[in-house]
C-alpha cells in the first residue's frame, strides 16, 4: 500500500510529465490499434482472393500511377498499392503488366499503345482516371477497346468515383481505421468478383482542341474558383472553407456569371443488353429458318431519314453551373440517357453563399432547392466575351472557353462491390 501511495505523490508531483506521458501513451496505443485493423482487414482480403487462385487465369493490364500529384505522394501511392492491393491480385493468380507514368498527360499516350487485355485497371486519382478514359476513347479503335471492363483502385488525393463503386466496411472489427485501406481492399475484391456496372461518359469539345472525356462532370462558377483556394487558407483549421468563401466576397460581389446554354432533349434509355450471350439455335431451327428467307425474303424497311437535331437556348445567370452524370448511383433504373445541367440561382446573400459553399466542399454535387436542372443529351455553353476562368472537369483544371458536351450513355464497364450495389438499390426503395 506505501508503494500506491508513493507512486500517486510523485504523479502529483509530477504532473507535467505525468500527462505527458499518458498522451503519449494514449496516442502510441490508438496507432498500435489503428496498425492491428489494418493487418486484420488485409488478412480478411487476402484470405477472400485465395478463393480465386484456382479459377483466375486471364492476364490483366495494370496501369497504376498519381500523375498530378507531388513526387512525396507518388511514394505513398506506390506503399499503399504494395501493402494494400498487389498481395490481393497475387493470391489470387492473376498475372499483372504494371505501367507507372513519369509526368502529367503520359497515361493518355499509353493507352494510345496498349494492346489488347482482359482488364485494364487504373491505380491513382481523378487525374489518372481521366487520363485513362480519354485516351482510352480517342483511338481509332475506341468502339472495341471499350468493351474491355475496368477497374478502379483509388490511391489519388481526389477519388469521386470510388464511393459509387466501393463500399467501406461496416464491421467494426475489420473496419481499418484509414478509410483509404478500405477502399482499396473493396476495389481490388470487386475485379476478382468479376461484377461490372456501365457508367456514362461525357465527351466535351472544345472548337479547336481534341475532346477531353469525363465520368463525374464539368463544374465552372464562383464555389469552383473558391474551392482552388481553401487549400490557402491550411492555417484557419476547420474554419478554413468558411473563411475563403467570405474573403472572396469582399474581393468582388456578387460572383454572378452568365451563360448562354443551348440543350438537346434526353434520349429514350433502351434496355439493358443480357449480361451473356444466348445459346446458339439448333442446327435444323438454323436450316429451317434460312430457307423460310429464301422463299419468302424478308421486306427490307426504308432507310429511316434523321430528323434535325432541335437545340433549345437558354440563358442563365448563376453562382455555379455543374453539367454532371448519373454516375453517382450507377444502378438507378432510369427512363431516359441523360445528362443534368445545374445551376445554382444568383441571389444568394453573403451568409448563404458561405453555408452552401461549405456544403459543397463536402459534396459539390449538392444543389439547393432553389437551383434550375435541366435534363439533356447534349448541351452547348457558350461564355460572354472577354470571360475568364476555368472548369473543373472531373476535378482537373482546364481553361473555360466555348464547348460542346454530349453524353455517351454506358460507354465504359467498371467492376462494382456487390455488397455497394445492393446498397445503392435499397437507398432507392
Amino acid at each position: 500500500m506505501a508503494r500506491v501511495v508513493r507512486g500517486f505523490r510523485t504523479l502529483r508531483n509530477h504532473w507535467k510529465k505525468s500527462t505527458f506521458a499518458v498522451c503519449v501513451l494514449s496516442y502510441g496505443g490508438y496507432w498500435l490499434y489503428g496498425k492491428h485493423c489494418d493487418n486484420v482487414l488485409r488478412r480478411e482480403a487476402c484470405l477472400v482472393a485465395r478463393f480465386f487462385s484456382k479459377h483466375t487465369s486471364r492476364s490483366f493490364f495494370l496501369k497504376a500511377t498519381s500523375n498530378f500529384l507531388s513526387h512525396s505522394f507518388l511514394r505513398k501511392a506506390n506503399n499503399l498499392f504494395e501493402k494494400n492491393a498487389a498481395p490481393i491480385l497475387h493470391l489470387a493468380g492473376v498475372e499483372i503488366t504494371i505501367v507507372k507514368t513519369d509526368y502529367e498527360g503520359q497515361a493518355k499516350k499509353l493507352m494510345e499503345l496498349m494492346e489488347q487485355t482482359d482488364v485494364l485497371i487504373v491505380a491513382g486519382g481523378d487525374g489518372t482516371l481521366q487520363e485513362v478514359v480519354t485516351g482510352l476513347l480517342r483511338r481509332p479503335d475506341q468502339d472495341a477497346i471499350s468493351n474491355t471492363p475496368i477497374g478502379f483502385i483509388p490511391l489519388g488525393s481526389q477519388n469521386t468515383l470510388s464511393p459509387s463503386l466501393h463500399l467501406l466496411s461496416d464491421n467494426k472489427i475489420l473496419s481499418s481505421h484509414n478509410p483509404n485501406i478500405d477502399y482499396i481492399t473493396s476495389a481490388t475484391l470487386s475485379i476478382l468478383k468479376g461484377e461490372t456496372v456501365p457508367l456514362d461518359v461525357l465527351q466535351i469539345k472544345g472548337e479547336k482542341e481534341q475532346p477531353v472525356f469525363a465520368l463525374m462532370g464539368l463544374r465552372w462558377g464562383a464555389f469552383r474558383d473558391v474551392a482552388a483556394t481553401i487549400s490557402k487558407y491550411w492555417y484557419l483549421g476547420p474554419l478554413k472553407t468558411k473563411a475563403a468563401h467570405w474573403f472572396s466576397t469582399l474581393q468582388e460581389w456578387p460572383l454572378v456569371r452568365d451563360v448562354s446554354v443551348s440543350y438537346l432533349a434526353p434520349t429514350l434509355r433502351p434496355p439493358d443488353l443480357p449480361p451473356q450471350k444466348p445459346p446458339r439455335p439448333s442446327l435444323l431451327y438454323r436450316i429451317a429458318r434460312r430457307l423460310k428467307n429464301y422463299w419468302s425474303p424478308p421486306v427490307e424497311e426504308p432507310p429511316k431519314v434523321e430528323e434535325p437535331e432541335e437545340w433549345k437556348e437558354q440563358q442563365l445567370s448563376t453562382l455555379e453551373l455543374f453539367i454532371q452524370t448519373h454516375n453517382k448511383n450507377p444502378v438507378e433504373r432510369r427512363i431516359n440517357d441523360s445528362l443534368m445541367i445545374c445551376a445554382e440561382p444568383d441571389n444568394f446573400t453573403v451568409g448563404e453563399f458561405i453555408t452552401v459553399g461549405d456544403k459543397k466542399e463536402e459534396d459539390p454535387t449538392v444543389f439547393t432547392k432553389a437551383s434550375t436542372k435541366l435534363e439533356a443529351s447534349a448541351c452547348r455553353l457558350q461564355l460572354p466575351e472577354g470571360a475568364a476562368g476555368f472548369y473543373n472537369i472531373d476535378n482537373e483544371e482546364y481553361e473555360a472557353m466555348p464547348v460542346e458536351v454530349r453524353l455517351l450513355p454506358r460507354k465504359l464497364r467498371f467492376y462494382i462491390s456487390a455488397e455497394r450495389r445492393e446498397q445503392l438499390l435499397s437507398q432507392m426503395q
